[in-house]
This record gives C-alpha cells, structure tokens and sequence, in this order.
C-alpha cells in the first residue's frame, strides 16, 4: 500500500455561508502547494499512503491545520471561519449567488482572466463562458465590443462593480470601452445567467455580469505588462500596491495605454486608463476608495460592412466618414468620450450575527462623436437657407459634434444577518440619479450660413431616479436550501420628447416593479445537488424608446418569468452541470434589425415571445498534464404572431407582413464553446480555444429566401456570395485559437510569464453582428444588409514581468 499513488481533493468553504472561497492556499506537509480553483476545489494527485497535515488559508479568514490518513483516494472538506479582518468579499455577496444557489452562474477568478488579457475588451475575455457571444466593432477586439447573453444584448444584460450599476441609465448599455483596461484591475467576476439574484441598477434579462475590483495584497508588488500584436494592437500597462503597511493600510494603482488600428479600415483605437485604490483595514471593519478612469478615441466602425462590399469580397471597408466631393475620408469621423468613476465602500462587522457594507459613488462622463456629413439639409438644424448670389442654398456639406455630459451617483446598502450557520437574510437596495445633457453643435459649413461658432442645433436635458430595495433569505434545514428574495424597484424619468400634439416637450413617466424570486436546493451529497427556482424580472424600455415615440405609440415595459432547473456534480477529476431554463416573455423588446443613425437597434413590443434550452458546461483532467473544458447551450427562441412593416417606395405605403411564430432576433440556437489545455512541463501551457455559433437572424422574421434581390443586387455574384445580399441573416461559424503560455523565475524576478495568443488560427471568414434595411421597391422586397466581419488568422504577444 505505502506505493500506490492516491488522490486527496475536496472543497474550501466559509463556515458560515457555505459559499466556495476561491483562491484559498491550500498546502500538505510533504507534497507543494496548490491555489483553490473557482469552485474552491482543491486536488492534490500522485500522494503515498500516510499521514498529511492539510494547511488552508485565506485573507479574512483563519488559518486551518487538519490531519488527514490517506489510504485511498481521500476527499477532506474544510470550512474556514472568519477571522480578526474581514473581508471584503462582504461587498459583493449580498448581490451573488452561492456555491448551492438555485441559479446558474459562472465565477472566474483573476488567474483566469489574466490568462487572455492581452489588450482585448472585456467581453472578448467572456467570450468562452456558456451562452456567451461576443462582437467587435473593429474586428480585432478593442474598441467598441460587445456581449449577449443566451441572445440578449447589452441592454438587459446587468453590470455592476463592486456592486454599483455600470449600465448607462438611459441606453440601458455598458460600453467597456469607456474603462480599457479595466479587467487587470478586476480580483474576481461572476456571471449570472436569467434574472438572478436582486441586484443594483438596470434589470437583468439575460444576465448579470457582477465585477469585483482589486482586493487586499498582503506584499508589496511592481508588474508591467507589455504586448503586441497584428494591426498595429500595443498595450501598457504598469501595476503596482504597497501591500499591507502596519497591518491597516494598503495602496494600489495601474497605468494602462492600449493603441490598435483595427482589422476594418480606419477602425482605428486610442485607450487610456487608471486606477488608484487606498484602503484601511480594522479589526470589524474596512474602508476602501476607489478612483479609475477612462478616456477613448475610436474612428467609428458602427455601420458595419455594406452586403455587396462582402459579397465582391471586400471585407474591410468602411463608408463612414467618406467625403463626396473630395472622394477621400474624413480624418475627424471618431468617438470621443471620457469618463470618470469614484467609489467610497464601507464594510462593518455590527456582531458575530450582523453586518453592514454601503457605498457612495459618482461618475462623471462627457464626450462626443464627431462626423462629416455630405449635402445635409439644413431643416434637419433649424438654419434658413441661404442665398449667395443668384443660388439659395438649402443644403450643405457640414461637421457636426454630437455631445452627451452626465453625471451619475448614488448610495448602495445591503445588512447581513445571520442568527445561524443554517441561515441569513440579506436586506439592501439603492437610490440613484441620474443626470444627462444631450446637445449637438454644428462645428463648420461648406456653404457660409451665417452661424455663429459651436451653433447648438438641439438639446435635452434628461434626469433619471432609480430606488430600489430588496430582502433575501436562504434557509439550510438538512440536506436543502430554500431561497427566497423580493425586490421592490421604482424608476422616474423626465426627458424631452413628444407629447400626443407632436409638440417635443420635456416629459415625466413613472414605473413601479415588483420583482420576487423563489428557489429550492437539495444536496444530494457532498458532491452532487439538484435545483429549481422561478424568478419574475421587469425591465423599463430604453432613452430611444422614449424620445422617438409619443405617449400613444411608446413602448411598454417588459415582463419575464423565469423558470430555471438544474444539476451540478463535483468529482475530483471532473465537475460539470446542466441547467434548464425556459424565459417567458411580457411585451419583450425585440430587435427589427434596423438601426438609427448612431448605430442604436430599433425595438418593438412584442406580446408573446419566449426562450427555452438546456446549458451544459463541465471539466475534466484526462491526465495529470491534459484537460478539457468545455460548455454547450442548445435552444429554441421564438417570436409568436409577429406582424413586421416594410414601406412602399412604389405606392407611399406601409405593407403588413404577418409571422405565426418566428426566431427572434440575434440568438442562435446552438452556443458552444471548448478550452483543451496540455501542460508539458512546469510552467508552460498550451491550450486550443474553440467556439461555435449557429446561424443568427438580422430581423424576427426568420428570413432565408426573400423574394427578389436588393437594388444592389449583382448578377455577375456567384450564389453562395449573394446570399450576404439576398438573406437576413449571419452564417454560422466555427472559430479556433491557440494558447501559449510559459512562466518562470529568476532571482530578481518573481515571475516572469510569456504569452503567444494567435486568433483564428484557421483563418477562417466570419461576421458576429449585422443589420438590416428591408423595404419595397419595384415590386420586390429589397434587403440592405450590413455586417461587422472579423479579422483573419492575427496575433497578440506579451511579456509579463512581476516583482
């Protein structure tokens, strides 16, 4: 027996909570030590028959020494109990679901996220998690990207850091490129999928994405990271903390610059970031200020490419900008925008059964886009025509800026109460304002039209409140959790826009929402449970919804129920789950496919639509250099009785197409996505990323074959390169990159780590985003498409250095 080999696994828990304590150190007597992986598991392989001592440790936590006989494969649960500093996990659980909660969630720890960030956005980084797909703008990843979640697009996808909202309260979107860089100051995040749990800010109707920043280092550290890759991508960044001084204090900050040009033309980026975090740390109690900033040039690239540029196989052309009398490019056609972002956050042990964490926060963002604009009418800015000489002009070639400057802030608040190990109740909320001045000015004339200077055409002042309150209990009795959550949530809204006499006039609206949740754990055993849950979520339609639209014609709110039920098992070697979900839908805000003239999707009510599917996602260690992770989501989402209108050019009509039950828009049926990692010697790692997305539709109609081609339509195309012309859709597409990453030390250096990512090994051609026009002319329906293709095989190399 003293030389068979054995394995001693099992997980690290709070003893109170039972939530996962990622990142716990967890080291044996006679053997190395190993960092407790998402899950807080632990697995130590290849061990003698004998006697171990297991140390666990975490920060806020005391230490565990547990003897351990092994002479089998050995699990050993150890649960840690907090410690003389808490900590500042407290800022975050109150909104986020634990190890045993009956919802579907995903937690990646900065290890994780560190492996990829090599100057991609965020939601690139996201990209391998289930139901998860991600769009750029540029094609290569920087600038402005995008993420849905099981189809459902920014807008209702929840986003908070460290609990405070990160949504724009008007667009309802979170623009990561206004914080570049903003992952390598990120501890910890975890993805929620459905409603959820009760959270601060906009509501979750796909998905909530819960960001935690930078945490407590007990050392001192320096780390600079410089990479580079294909279309001119750089980036900088340099980090630095004090660790703790005096056992109270600790100080943290980043520098990050990241330059790319981007795969489409002109797409060019120009990111800058920082982050500076101070914290005093006592016996019962933590104060942490965070300052983080971000400021963004980018060329807009938002239109995507035109079909027929497609079809006669030029893939990067962009028309923005284009300038007609000169046939050049308007140097100038970019999006401008900073925004500054300051958190005060207070945690407080009130007992050994109570505790308190609040938050201040203020953001501050302005910025424009700027754009050229050939033979703009000059209606469109409340300018009289003018005459010069014998000719009166009532249109012109013009420059004109497009400014947004808002601030945001507010209070976040959450008690915890735990009377005992078997149960806690959460009561929090927040209360937020919102304040945001729209303006836009004419910056130059081709034809003089007596203007003055910065000539303000329009401009809205808009406010939004947002107050909500929640309480949460979870109640362990045996084997089972019951959870149970109510929210309370009220918005008001003044903005400028049409009342019932088309008069644009400043305007009120006022919503209330109630929004329970309900959910059942059983605990099969220590390794495997089971569980259901139902949450109701309500989500208000977004700034455009309202501007473009009067009282009679404005969109309602929408309505979800969610109905989630799944499985999870943890096996040593192998963990994995399965989650069912079916999402009904009120009155769901769909996509048309069309887009405005700032590259924002049109949406309509529709009354009955839902989304149902199974998610599947686990992981196994073949060998003990060899694993595979890997995840599935398979899923039917439809439109019921969809009535689509398309105009006329020929009669000056609107023509009524009527769908009995259709795909909705942008959500594929099939999302999967796979890591295979091979570790051949210490340190190094390859790793063959894959994703497959099936086919997504422009519009909710389902289209594949139109009849008739587009006024662009081209005979000479062959037939697979018309179909960008002639179909409403975006092919399906399978996507492979590779990994390389190789980690040492020196005597002064902790560690010096180098990463080879190459993308799209296969050089394979693919779009993730499109639009599309579709109206009538001569009879035929005729499709103006746009798609947002993605660069070819391209790198990204980097250097890691820490001290």
């Amino acid at each position: 027996m003293a030389s068979a080999q054995f394995t001693l696994s099992g997980t690290v828990t709070d003893s109170q909570t039972g939530n996962a304590l990622p990142g716990a150190t967890v080291s044996i007597t006679k053997a190395q030590t190993i960092i407790a992986d998402a899950v807080g598991h632990y697995q130590f392989n290849n061990l003698k028959g004998g006697n171990y001592t297991v140390r666990v440790s975490f920060i806020g936590y005391i230490t565990v020494n547990q003897d351990v006989n092994v002479n089998a494969n050995t699990t050993s649960n150890i649960a840690l109990t907090s410690g003389a500093i808490i900590t500042e996990d407290v800022n975050v659980t109150s909104t986020r679901a634990s190890s045993k909660s009956p919802t579907a969630f995903t937690n990646l720890s900065r290890k994780e996220l560190q492996k990829n960030n090599l100057g991609q956005d965020l939601p690139m980084l996201l990209g391998q998690t289930p139901s998860a797909v991600t769009t750029s703008d540029a094609g290569a990843g920087v600038g402005y990207t995008g993420i849905r979640i099981r189809g459902s697009d920014g807008t209702r996808i929840n986003v908070t850091v460290n609990g405070i909202p990160l949504n724009d309260s008007e667009s309802q979107g979170s623009y990561f490129v206004d914080l570049p860089d903003l992952v390598s100051s990120v501890d910890n995040i975890q993805i929620q999928r459905g409603v959820g749990t009760s959270t601060n800010g906009a509501g979750a109707f796909g998905a909530s994405i819960n960001i935690q920043t930078t945490t407590r280092r007990d050392s001192a550290y320096l780390e600079l990271n410089n990479a580079a890759g294909s279309y001119g991508t750089v980036k900088n960044t340099i980090q630095l903390g004090t660790g703790l001084l005096g056992g109270h204090f600790s100080f943290d900050g980043r520098l990050s610059r990241i330059n790319s040009d981007g795969y489409i033309d002109r797409a060019f980026s120009k990111l800058k970031s920082f982050f500076v975090s101070g914290a005093y740390y006592g016996k019962s109690s933590i104060i942490r200020v965070n300052v983080f900033s971000g400021q963004e040039q980018t060329y807009q690239a938002w239109d995507g490419v035109p079909a027929d540029s497609l079809a006669h196989g030029n893939r990067t052309y962009n028309e923005l900008g284009y300038i007609n009398s000169s046939k050049t490019y308007y140097n100038n056609q970019t999006d401008n925008y900073t925004q500054n972002h300051y958190q005060l956050l207070y945690d407080q042990q009130l007992g050994s059964k109570l505790s308190f964490n609040g938050a201040l926060h203020y953001t501050k963002g302005y910025g424009y886009y700027e754009e050229y604009r050939n033979a703009d009418s000059l209606k469109n800015y409340n300018v009289t025509p003018v005459t010069i000489g014998n000719t009166t002009f009532d249109a012109t070639d013009l420059i004109r800026r497009l400014w947004l400057n808002n601030e945001f802030y507010g209070v976040t608040y959450n008690f915890k109460y735990q009377p005992t190990n078997a149960l806690n109740i959460v009561l929090g909320g927040a209360y937020n304002e919102y304040k945001g001045a729209h303006y836009n000015n004419i910056e130059w004339t081709q034809e003089s039209t007596n203007i003055p200077q910065d000539y303000q055409y329009s401009r809205d002042d808009a406010k939004k409140t947002d107050f909500n309150t929640f309480a949460r209990a979870e109640w362990h009795p045996g084997k089972f959790l019951l959870y149970g959550d109510l929210q309370y949530r009220h918005i008001g809204y003044s903005f400028l826009g049409f009342d019932r006499n088309l008069n644009n006039v400043q305007q009120q609206v006022s919503l209330d929402f109630f929004n329970p949740k309900a959910g059942l754990t059983y605990e099969i055993d220590e390794r495997n449970n089971v569980y259901a849950s139902f949450a109701v979520g309500n989500h208000e339609p977004g700034r455009d919804d309202y501007t473009s639209s009067t009282p009679d014609s404005r969109p309602k709110a929408e309505n979800l129920k969610d109905f989630e039920a799944g499985y999870r098992t943890t096996q040593g070697i192998f963990t994995a789950g399965i989650n069912g979900f079916y999402m009904l839908y009120k009155n769901q805000l769909v996509q048309t496919g069309a887009l405005n003239d700032v590259g924002a999707a049109i949406h309509t009510n529709v009354k009955d639509s839902y989304r149902e599917g199974i998610e599947i996602d686990g992981r196994v260690r073949i060998t003990k250099q060899l694993s595979w992770a890997a995840n599935a989501a398979f899923s039917q989402n439809k439109v019921k009785n969809f009535q689509q209108f398309l105009y006329n050019y020929d009669t000056g009509l609107y023509v009524e197409t009527d769908y009995k039950k259709t795909d909705i828009a942008f959500s594929p049926n099939v999302v999967a996505g796979s890591e295979i990692s091979f570790r051949p010697i210490k340190g190094g790692e390859i790793a063959l990323i894959s994703k497959y997305v099936s086919r997504q539709y422009l519009d909710n109609t389902s289209n594949i074959n139109p009849t008739g081609l587009t006024s662009a339509g081209d005979p000479t195309l062959s037939a697979k390169n018309n179909s960008y012309v002639i179909n409403r859709y975006i092919n399906s597409y399978f996507v492979n990159n590779l990994r390389l990453n190789y980690n040492f030390s020196i005597r002064s250096v902790k560690n010096i780590g180098v990463t080879l990512l190459i993308n799209n090994i296969f050089s394979n051609k693919y779009e993730t985003n499109g639009a599309t026009y579709a109206d009538i002319e001569g009879g035929q329906v005729a499709n103006y498409n746009y798609f947002y293709p993605q660069a070819p095989r391209n790198f990204l190399a980097s250097l890691n250095l820490k001290f």
